[in-house]
């Protein structure tokens, strides 16, 4: 699949947003992160702001943007649209804790429920994001059980990596909230190598034969391709990375991913001050760049199945 950097940049952005956002919905109201306005306001803006970016980016990839509006009409059927209804509707709790947390300067009663109900938010529209993904059983490399734990993951990991960084720069840095941060890379990177694992060890169920219900006749080869120049199938469905390129991003994503985040984030544990907040900081930097390349991957492998008209044979 061609992988549309608008489409990387909402799923990178949207997951540190709504990651960020479960943790201080859970951690604020009880009591892991005091709650003050600057604090608020610095932690809060980066998750509502991360959101915002991520869903406006997920509007370019629209054929008509200007219509967006219009899928959310959908969401008995499809996963995009119960995303984008949870996504909204997600904006009002998260608007609530956000107005107690930097206006009161309070995290209990009904803004601890907000909290709470703005992480229940965040949560259930990273699962809809990965289910959109997941539903699709053209596509083998996604219509995969390991879809929607790494896409939480992932989420979890960029979450706490910013969350950390927040915490040095703007309040008293915790170490629960750094262990939290090194725990999630080693989370993340392991389900990735997991699913990265199932992907390979998968050749597929779908060839030529079955496609067109020809199995009984032999070999179906093809006799002629279905068009002469590049189209819009080829464009977006036939993106074709070679395995030797696809090795080298994997290794460079664990490189700048896992080792980099995971040596910046124990430098955080094992050192204070200016030091500590410089390698959060360091460590969130790098750990959201290593989703980003995760997420390249993530498309960029994937085949849809409509590549045995073209010559594929095996999807």
């Amino acid at each position: 699949m061609h992988p549309a950097s608008s489409v990387i940049l909402f799923t990178t952005s949207a997951g540190v947003g709504y990651g960020l956002l479960f943790l201080l919905g859970l951690a604020v109201p009880t009591g892991l992160i005091p709650a003050e306005r600057w604090l608020g306001l610095a932690a809060m803006g980066l998750a509502l702001g991360a959101i915002s970016l991520g869903l406006l980016a997920s509007t370019f990839h629209l054929g008509h943007p200007e219509r967006a509006w219009r899928a959310l009409s959908q969401w008995r059927s499809s996963w995009l649209s119960r995303e984008g209804v949870v996504a909204v509707i997600t904006y009002v709790p998260a608007g609530i804790f956000a107005i107690g947390w930097v206006v009161f300067e309070t995290a209990d009663d009904a803004w601890a429920v907000a909290g709470l109900l703005a992480a229940l938010g965040a949560l259930v529209t990273v699962v809809c994001t990965a289910m959109i993904y997941a539903s699709l059983e053209t596509i083998r490399q996604w219509h995969n059980r390991w879809v929607v734990p790494v896409y939480l993951a992932f989420a979890l990991m960029t979450g706490a990596l910013w969350l950390s960084a927040v915490l040095h720069l703007f309040g008293p840095g915790t170490l629960w909230s750094d262990l939290l941060a090194s725990a999630s890379v080693l989370l993340a990177w392991g389900l990735k190598l997991v699913y990265w694992r199932a992907v390979d060890g998968d050749t597929g169920i779908s060839t030529p034969e079955s496609a067109t219900g020809l199995a009984a006749f032999g070999t179906v080869r093809l006799l002629d391709p279905p068009h002469t120049q590049e189209n819009y199938l080829l464009r977006e469905m036939g993106f074709r990375i070679a395995r030797k390129h696809a090795d080298k991003l994997r290794r460079i994503a664990l490189a700048v991913g896992f080792a980099a985040t995971l040596i910046f984030s124990a430098l955080a544990v094992l050192t204070s001050g200016w030091p500590a907040a410089s390698a959060a900081v360091l460590a969130a930097l790098s750990g959201s760049l290593g989703t980003a390349l995760e997420r390249w991957l993530f498309f960029a492998e994937a085949k849809h199945s409509v590549m045995l008209y073209y010559g594929d044979r095996a999807a």
